[in-house]
């Protein structure tokens, strides 16, 4: 089945994308239930949110079932954050990374975002690897004990000019 994008969140994605983050990323790099909780209270938040000037989510639908996101939030003037960016296994490989990337980086864009920051851990390498290719670059990095492991957490961030 081909994967379908959508900007609207949907009664049950709420759950089905925090619980997404915290079997992957457990699956994937050991990390605790404390990622999901980590994960869940700012995506609640958004959901919540009456004024959503300036942010947006896309949501992968395969078949029925939530298999990924994306999302720019505000995070002060003119700096957009980009969140929750997660893809299923079964959906990596297809060119969904690279065009969600494009739809949330030409979103900020035309928001008039100057500057979309992102936070990552060192070992996601392939979306490093994504975000270098858009221009990110890595201006802080903190060591330290997190979701039940050490880990190195880096931050990104892209001009928009």
């Amino acid at each position: 089945m081909e994967p379908v994008i959508r900007t609207e969140m949907r009664p049950g994605d709420l759950g089905e994308i925090v619980r997404l983050h915290g079997v992957l990323y457990a699956e994937e790099y050991g990390l605790d239930n404390t990622f999901e909780a980590y994960v869940a209270g700012p995506l609640s938040e958004f959901v919540l949110s009456e004024d959503k000037r300036g942010e947006r989510v896309w949501v992968v639908e395969v078949g029925g079932k939530v298999a990924g996101c994306i999302a720019i939030v505000r995070n002060g003037e003119g700096v957009a954050q980009l969140r929750w960016f997660i893809l299923t296994p079964e959906t990596r490989g297809r060119g969904l990374g690279k065009r969600l990337m494009e739809e949330a980086v030409e979103y900020s864009r035309s928001a008039g975002y100057r500057r979309i920051i992102l936070w990552t851990f060192s070992e996601l390498e392939t979306a490093i690897t994504l975000y270098r290719r858009w221009g990110f670059e890595k201006t802080e990095e903190k060591a330290h004990r997190i979701w039940g492991r050490d880990l190195v957490e880096e931050k990104y961030e892209l001009e928009l000019s």
